[in-house]
Order: C-alpha cells, then structure tokens, then sequence
C-alpha cells in the first residue's frame, strides 16, 4: 500500500490564506479544513514528496506569519495512506452551493449538479480559492450581484475559480494573474477542465504590473482576493486600470480592516457600492466615479 509524506500546520483562520499560499511553494497538492467552529481553527496539510523543498517552506510559513500576526506554526510531519488522503479530501470539499448561482465542485464530484446553478468543477486542493474559505465566498456572492460586463481580471487568481465564475456567468472574457507559477498553472487546468479556456486566460505575473493584465486594460470588473495592505498600496492602480464606472471586488481582509481598505480606494476616486461579511470574513465592491 502506497503512503505519501505529509506536512500539516494548524493555524487560526485569518491565517489561512497565506500559509496556503505558503504550503504550495512547496507541495504537491495543498488541503485545508476547519477544526473547531468556535475557536476558528483550521488545518492545512500539504504532500511534500521532495524533501529538497522543505526550506522553501519554512521560508515561505516565516513570511505567512508575519503577514496574518501570528508565531510561526509549528509544522507536524508524518505519512498518509494514498487512498486515505483522497478520501479525506473528498470529505473535506463536498460540492458547495455558493449564493444563489454558483455550485462548486472538486475533480472527485465532477458529475455533481444542482438546478439553476453554474458548476465549476476545481482540482481540490491544489491552489488556494476552491470556495471553502469566506473570502472566496464572498466574493462569489458579490459577482451574482453586479450587471453582466467585461472584460474581467482577477489579481492573485489562485485557482482561477472568481475568473472562471465570471466567464460562466456572463461569457466575457477574463484574465488572471498568480505570482506562484505553478498555482498558475494549476489555474490554467482549472480553465480547461471547464471549458473556458478560449474565453479566460490565466498566467504567472505580478498583479497589475504582469503583460497579459496591462494589455487588456481599462477593465468593467477587477477581483482581488489578497490581504487589506497590499489592496491598500495598489488602491490608485486599480482605479487607473478600471474604466470609467469600472467596479472592484475585493477580499481577504477582516471587518475591521474594511474601513482601511475603503478609505484607500475612496481616495483613488472610487465609492463604495456594497459591504459583505461571511463568516468574519469581508468583501468590497465599489465603483469607479
């Protein structure tokens, strides 16, 4: 019976986007899942077949901490079954409905449906945005709500799922960008396993600096699913690559940051449309004036 090594961290849930971000600088394949409802611990674990990669990552999780404010996480190591890891996979990504348009499934449910709804099919696991985590949601939940327009980017793509979403709500075209090259291309899988390859393009790059976004701007919606600073820091660089009435979704911060986020974004020119909060977890949208 095959067993695969396995690295596990557990961490409280304000830190999970980035110590995923962390885990898939290194591994294989990435998973994350809630532990404890009311103390809002979660556990990522990781496969790492290459031992070699094992400084990338305590690299990277020293870098995670310090952005979400907690100690290092200590890191578990131990083995799992193969078969074992899929199951618990399959256990932790059941096929989501998110809002009232959108069904998010792993490769393990790709049959899964439900009426009336858009299912996008995500390799669970592999990149960070599968639609467990409130910021995603959130995010979903904002893009059922704007009028059909396009084109559409999405800075820091992760799995590509907001681009994807967008592409098969309204079949405009959209691009993504993920600064982790190999995220990125487990994106660009994600759009062909869908079928939306010809109408979504999802590359490595470096936010709104990368080739493929500056070549499509001005954009009618930008996704950015980061943290508050950075939003903060590229607030006027986002309202320069909006067009006029051009709106913005963005995520990855607390309620408490989101007036921080707002106040940046209220300086770039643009004013907010709409606040939501899932699970502690805050969503923007505002609109280019």
């Amino acid at each position: 019976m095959s067993v695969l090594p396995r690295l596990s961290v557990t961490v409280p849930e304000r830190a999970v986007p980035a110590v995923v971000a962390a885990f898939e600088t290194a591994c294989e394949a990435v998973s994350f899942l809630r532990l404890d409802e009311s103390c809002g611990t979660w556990s990522v674990e990781g496969i790492l077949r290459d031992p070699g990669r094992r400084a990338d990552l305590d690299t990277a999780l020293v870098l995670a901490a310090s952005a979400s404010g907690i100690a290092v996480p200590e890191v578990a190591t131990g083995e799992v079954e193969a078969e074992g890891w899929l199951a618990r996979t399959r256990e932790a990504f059941p096929p989501q409905p998110i809002g009232r348009r959108f069904l998010i499934r792993g490769t393990h449910d790709a049959d899964a449906t439900m009426p009336g709804r858009i299912a996008l099919t995500i390799d669970a696991g592999l990149a960070f945005g599968s639609g467990e985590h409130a910021t995603t949601r959130g995010c979903l939940i904002a893009l059922e709500g704007l009028r059909r327009c396009g084109p559409v980017a999405d800075i820091g793509t992760g799995s590509g799922v907001l681009a994807l979403a967008a592409a098969a709500l309204w079949r405009v075209r959209a691009v993504g960008v993920e600064l982790d090259p190999w995220a990125a291309r487990v994106a660009a899988e994600n759009a062909r396993m869908n079928r939306l390859h010809r109408l979504v393009e999802l590359v490595p790059g470096d936010a709104w600096r990368a080739r493929a976004i500056r070549r499509r701007a001005p954009y009618a919606l930008a996704f950015a699913n980061i943290f508050a600073r950075p939003l903060c820091a590229m607030a006027q660089t986002t309202a320069r690559n909006l067009g006029r009435g051009g709106r913005a979704v963005l995520s990855g911060f607390h309620p408490a940051q989101a007036r921080m986020v707002e106040v940046a974004h209220r300086r770039a020119g643009m004013v907010l449309q709409r606040r939501i909060v899932v699970n502690g977890w805050a969503t923007l949208v505002l609109h280019k004036r």
